[in-house]
């Protein structure tokens, strides 16, 4: 026959046990429910494009809903803040890039969320460059024709952006920097304006798209200058980088991610991330590839580091560019 003290003993770790298995089901269960990922920019462009590639692939091997839920405003700050202000429980998550990330601690004076104290990176997927193009009448054939004409001239080269703080104007200003010259920025409302006015020659150069850049490129209506990424575009092999025309370390490259709110378990990040990566080292990595898009997957750790590396570098640049945040 049991004693008392025996079956107390014995209660005790039945309900250790339960309390484990209680404590352990949301991570074995998850995902239960549908999942939304917020995508803080306008419905149609590589924020988009990639959520919906993420959204796709998540409930294909989850069988749950992945939701894409477009909050465009406020250079991404505002669907940015709403993941950041969300329950950490995996069940929103929000789909990255450069503007609202690591360019916004630099621009904006009262940025409502601090990006690695509020979010939990979870995967930094893909990047793609753009290309450094010019009116046909301009005559550089390098960068090393630019800076030259840019030091002799100082702020007379204007160059076009989408507006302040948007990874066209803050590339160019990264160039600027690392050349020590001044160029004169005229910021725009969105790309196609530039595009427009780049074609009519009504700037001198600007950051342009692969995807926008090739065909203008291909009827004569502008021409490249350089690509801005670490090494060469696949659609633009000819073209050489920033960095190979003489400013070493130059990069500029715009990039897509997914992040969680910050306090997200860290099994259920780690699992997305492996989803994703998984599928990046295979088939679909080679998909966007061929799109010209670079393939990263890198997980939360290094993907938090690379956080910190770029703001650093981002707020240099604004400094010295004379950015005052609003």
């Amino acid at each position: 026959m049991t004693s008392p003290k025996a079956c107390a003993g014995i209660a005790v770790c039945a309900l250790a046990a339960c309390a484990c298995a209680i404590e352990d089901a949301p991570a074995q269960a998850y995902p239960a429910r549908p999942i939304r990922i917020i995508v803080p920019f306008l419905a149609g462009g590589p924020n988009d494009i990639h959520a919906r590639w993420v959204s796709r692939h998540l409930n294909a091997v989850w069988g749950q809903p992945v939701i894409v839920d477009t909050r465009p405003g406020a250079g991404g700050t505002i669907g940015t803040d709403a993941v950041a202000k969300s329950p950490p429980d995996g069940y929103t998550l929000v789909a990255g890039n450069p503007g609202p990330l690591t360019i916004a601690p630099s621009t904006y004076a009262r940025l409502p969320y601090n990006v690695l104290r509020d979010l939990q990176p979870v995967s930094l997927t893909t990047g793609w460059a753009a290309c450094v193009c010019l009116h046909p009448s301009v005559p550089f054939k390098t960068v090393n024709d630019l800076v030259a004409h840019a030091r002799a001239r100082p702020g007379r080269l204007n160059f076009g952006s989408p507006g302040v703080g948007t990874v066209g104007h803050m590339g160019a200003e990264l160039l600027a920097a690392m050349a020590d010259i001044r160029m004169n920025h005229v910021p725009y409302k969105g790309a196609a304006q530039v595009n427009i006015d780049l074609v009519g020659g009504h700037i001198d150069l600007a950051w342009v798209a692969l995807a926008g850049a090739i065909p203008l490129m291909q009827q004569g209506k502008i021409k490249p200058l350089a690509v801005t990424s670490r090494s060469r575009a696949s659609l633009l092999p000819q073209v050489p980088t920033v960095d190979e025309q003489g400013l070493k370390g130059f990069e500029s490259s715009n990039w897509n991610a997914l992040l969680a709110p910050a306090g997200t378990r860290r099994d259920i990040v780690d699992r997305i991330h492996q989803e994703l990566a998984g599928q990046l080292r295979g088939e679909a990595g080679k998909q966007w590839i061929e799109q010209g898009y670079f393939v990263y997957a890198r997980g939360p750790d290094e993907f938090a580091e690379f956080i910190r590396s770029e703001t650093a570098k981002w707020a240099k640049v604004a400094k010295r560019a004379g950015i005052k945040p609003n």
